[in-house]
């Protein structure tokens, strides 16, 4: 590091000189390196600007490509007794529904059992639908000792327990074992068997007391030493008065096409009948056209305002390659008409119009009409035979722009490189001026000190001079 005492010798301002003639090389420097990041910065905002906008319109595209979303049904009847839901599979129509029965589990219960009574030694088999398990139990076991085997095992082999509740309800006259069955419908009856120990497996002694076996058709092989306390019992209901239909369960899956019906509620006598209706709905090609024109508009506005050129202003993007090529291969496709089952069919076909500035707007009575007329081929239109309809192509196009690989983000890319590149060349500058100021000031100390030197010369010879004889000194 050196010191430096400025104009000591020269009696010049040595630092104000240095930082003129430093400043005078940087300031140019940094104005360009300033200019060259404000144009990068610019062109990175305006880039990822047209980047959002042209995604807002991919999405509102691909909304109609979705297949899934064309010809959907709308329902109306759902009330206090049914609620009703429909799939494309549904044709329009009306129907009215009388719910005559709902959906019962089987529950049972047995004799009165003192809390230390044993009920007996052997096996019991309990069914209930497709589930059937056995246990086997001791002569000293109790009911409750038979509810945990029941919900928990041991089951015999690979029994397990899918079907049947056990529970304990205590009355008057003693411990009840209640079975439920978990699954409600006929199908799921529970019946019970045992193997008696005591070698009579219906009679009312022993482990048979819990035996419960209605499923013969002929009563008189029915065995019912536990009492019914619900009945295994389907849903029923009655369509337009003449149709009747049963349901283990509440629901009613399918029984009209694409429709599936869950009952809630049994009619009586002076109760209105509930009333269905299944109705087409297609509002999501409305709904998807409106979204799309809606945010290529926006696209448009922007384009028209990064790409100005006239007397209001120049745009940052006027010019650019790249907004006129995204811009002109959108208003190739949008105008495009695309074979669909033998037919032409276009955006304009489907009510999309284009006034002189390129704004779009939906025509609704001819999007109308199209859909009446075929709906099925305005979804071809969309969606195609293997997603390869409209909505792809234009997903592809704009994702050669938008994809994170595509050529707006490698633009964005690149100048972000740029930018850090920037960075770099400041630190550069920076570190080339202090090398400047430095030699500089050592450039200018030298010569202070040789200012400094032949002023102490020139000092001395004149005092030598005015010291030699014969020389006159004059009077001021």
């Amino acid at each position: 590091m050196s010191i430096s005492f400025n104009g000591l010798g020269s009696g010049l301002a040595v630092s104000d000189i240095v930082d003129a003639l430093v400043n005078a090389e940087q300031a140019p420097a940094e104005a360009r390196l300033n200019t060259k990041e404000a144009n990068l910065t610019t062109d990175i905002s305006a880039v990822g600007a047209l980047k959002s906008a042209l995604e807002k319109v991919q999405t509102s595209m691909e909304a109609l490509g979705d297949s899934d979303k064309y010809q959907q049904r709308s329902t109306s009847g759902t009330d206090d007794f049914i609620s009703i839901s429909a799939d494309e599979n549904a044709q329009p129509g009306s129907y009215n529904v009388k719910v005559d029965a709902l959906a019962q589990a089987h529950k049972l219960s047995s004799p009165a059992f003192a809390a230390d009574e044993a009920v007996g030694a052997g096996v019991i088999t309990i069914g209930s639908g497709t589930n059937s398990f056995s246990t086997v139990l001791s002569a000293t076991n109790t009911l409750e000792d038979l509810r945990d085997q029941i919900n928990n095992g041991p089951y015999t082999g690979n029994d397990s327990n899918d079907s049947v509740v056990a529970t304990i309800v205590t009355s008057d006259t003693g411990q009840h074992l209640v079975l439920t069955s978990k699954e409600t419908g006929e199908d799921n009856a529970i019946t019970i068997s045992v193997q008696d120990d005591d070698g009579n497996n219906t009679d009312t002694g022993g482990l048979s007391r819990l035996a419960y076996d209605v499923s013969d058709t002929d009563p008189a092989n029915h065995t019912t030493n536990l009492t019914e306390v619900n009945a295994a019992q389907n849903a029923q209901i009655t369509i337009d008065g003449a149709l009747t239909v049963s349901s283990n369960t509440n629901e009613f899956s399918n029984v009209i096409d694409g429709v599936d019906i869950n009952v809630k509620k049994l009619h009586d006598i002076d109760d209105d009948i509930s009333d269905i209706s299944v109705t087409e709905n297609n509002n999501n090609i409305k709904t998807g056209l409106n979204s799309f024109i809606s945010s290529y508009n926006e696209l448009l506005e922007l384009s028209n305002t990064l790409g100005a050129s006239g007397e209001d202003g120049v745009g940052v993007m006027a010019g650019d390659s790249l907004l006129r090529g995204v811009m002109s291969k959108l208003r190739d496709t949008i105008t495009d008409s695309v074979n669909v089952g033998g037919s032409s069919l276009s955006l304009s076909q489907l009510g999309v119009t284009t006034d002189r500035y390129g704004v779009l707007s939906l025509d609704s009575d001819t999007l109308n009409d199209q859909i009446k007329s075929d709906v099925s081929l305005v979804q071809q239109f969309f969606v195609g035979s293997n997603d390869d309809g409209f909505a792809q192509s234009f997903d592809d196009l704009v994702s050669f722009y938008t994809d994170s690989d595509g050529i707006i983000q490698n633009r964005i890319d690149s100048k972000t490189n740029q930018l850090d590149d920037l960075d770099d060349q400041r630190e550069s500058l920076t570190s080339k001026m202090e090398s400047l100021s430095a030699r500089l000031y050592s450039q200018y100390n030298a010569m202070d000190l040789l200012v400094a030197s032949l002023n102490n010369t020139s000092s001395y010879v004149q005092a030598q001079l005015e010291n030699m004889p014969g020389v006159v000194r004059q009077s001021n």
